[in-house]
């Protein structure tokens, strides 16, 4: 992962060479909006659970530099909201009483995650349409379980919840890794006043998950949707 971290900055570094070679001034930009992750998950032992996401925020900044009339170099740092909500459902009989049960764990985790895109800029109307793509490390610096479940038998209900923060890490005892790796893509329009909106989603790479199989993985998925401005 280090060097993956170090392989962005690097990008970023090539990057800001290359502007010193065009007349496009560098520029600072800032952005917030929400977000709306959820886990991709294979090797599940049953099909009785699905994954949902669970809405969230984020807020960050960008560097804008320019390469070229269209293309620029766009690092930035964010504050990022990922995670997802996971629903069991089960019913049946057994010894002759009939059941019900359902579960629901909500996993809330927040990233320090930094991007570096390439952006593809051009001009429409009073502004720019943008669009880009590049990888991105992420890591994990909270996280927190929320349990809830109820059930049924022969008419007799019952419910519980519980809380719990999230363990990171990469031994048995953790229930998660700390870093994570993916693509981002985003497109939005800026106007010329710099106020835009825009929409991204991230594509996690790397297995997210500690589970002890070797079929189950788990990767973060984010779609996000929001506004910003660049000075």
């Amino acid at each position: 992962m280090k060097k993956t971290l170090l392989s962005l900055l690097m990008v970023a570094g090539i990057g800001y060479a290359a502007s010193a070679q065009t007349n496009n001034a560098i520029k600072i930009g800032v952005k917030a909006g929400v977000n709306f992750p959820t886990f991709s998950v294979s090797g599940l032992e049953t099909n009785n659970e699905t994954f949902k996401t669970n809405t969230s925020f984020y807020v960050g900044g960008t560097v804008d530099i320019p390469v070229s009339e269209i293309f620029s170099v766009q690092p930035g740092l964010s504050l990022i909201g990922k995670g997802a909500k996971q629903e069991y459902s089960e019913s049946g009989m057994v010894a002759g009483q009939t059941y019900s049960a359902t579960e629901t764990s909500k996993r809330s985790l927040m990233y320090l995650e930094l991007p570096v895109n390439l952006i593809a800029n051009f001009a429409v109307g009073q502004g720019k349409i943008f669009v880009g793509a590049g990888p991105y490390y992420a890591m994990a610096i909270s996280g927190k379980d929320k349990d809830s479940s109820a059930g049924t038998i022969n008419g007799t209900s019952s419910s519980e919840s519980s809380e719990s923060d999230v363990k990171f890490g990469s031994n048995s005892d953790s229930d998660m890794k700390r870093g994570d790796f993916g693509v981002n893509f985003l497109a939005g329009y800026q106007l010329n006043s710099g106020v835009n909106i825009h929409a991204g989603y991230g594509l996690g790479l790397s297995d997210i998950s500690n589970e002890n199989s070797s079929q189950f993985k788990a990767t973060n998925r984010v779609f996000s949707v929001g506004v910003g401005f660049s000075f």
